[in-house]
């Protein structure tokens, strides 16, 4: 695998994920304070970290390479569909559109409500959990993708590299603006890593099982040519279908 693919998949995944994270930060740290707030967000990154560092070495490990393909196409396959049956459930009006503005003013109306516990010690434990739990979750999200990616090369360099500058990109520009990074076209980046990662799935599956793609690597281009379109295409059918029965039920974000 040329190093290019795990750095931009993990650099546009993560950035997806670093957008999610800051706007419950940045409402965590405006409405209880920063002290607290960036205390969960360093602990939230060692446990990450942690757990990079502890996987890292067993990424040498002597797995034969069509199991270890089968396994990481499987695992990218699973991630990228979930993700691509969101943008499809987006794009036909079935499930709201990710609005970090809305989520945003969510989160800030939920702080403001939440009993200060542990204030008197220079501590806010909410805001501590809050953000810390944020960082958390969307964090596993990003090795998830970097420790396929990496185990797929037997490299951790490439697609670490990706999202350390996602995280510090997004943070740097969200630091400067203090507020929500809702300009950002997250709806359509989740909808070009869900192509993409569903692309290198079903390469690397089928090349698990012995199938010999025609043009060997230039034939992920051709999935992900099939894929977008694919995509598209039921987006079209099922907008068509639900303008017609009228049956469409909006599914807010959770």
């Amino acid at each position: 695998m040329s190093w290019w693919i795990g750095f931009i998949s993990s650099f546009l995944a993560s950035s997806v994920e670093v957008v999610e994270a800051v706007t419950i930060v940045l409402a965590a740290g405006i409405t209880r304070g920063w002290r607290s707030t960036w205390i969960g967000v360093v602990s939230a990154a060692l446990v990450l970290s942690a757990l990079v560092a502890l996987v890292g070495p067993g990424l040498q490990a002597d797995v034969p390479l069509p199991v270890l393909r089968v396994v990481i196409g499987t695992l990218l396959l699973i991630f990228g569909l979930q993700w691509l049956r969101k943008a499809i459930m987006r794009y036909t009006g079935l499930k709201a559109l990710h609005d970090e503005a809305a989520i945003y003013e969510r989160e800030v109306t939920e702080l403001s409500s939440a009993p200060k516990v542990g204030v008197q010690t220079g501590m806010d434990w909410t805001a501590f959990t809050v953000s810390f739990k944020g960082v958390l979750l969307e964090g596993l999200e990003v090795v998830f993708i970097v420790i396929t990616f990496a185990l797929s090369a037997r490299d951790l360099t490439p697609p670490l590299l990706g999202a350390v500058m996602a995280a510090a990109i997004v943070t740097a520009v969200a630091l400067v603006v203090h507020k929500p990074l809702s300009r950002i076209p997250e709806n359509t980046l989740k909808f070009v890593v869900g192509i993409m990662l569903t692309s290198f799935g079903t390469f690397w599956a089928g090349e698990g099982v012995g199938l010999n793609w025609p043009g060997e690597d230039l034939a992920i281009l051709g999935l992900i040519v099939f894929y977008a379109l694919t995509t598209v295409g039921l987006i079209a059918l099922l907008r068509a279908r639900i303008g017609s029965t009228g049956t469409g039920k909006v599914v807010s974000e959770a």
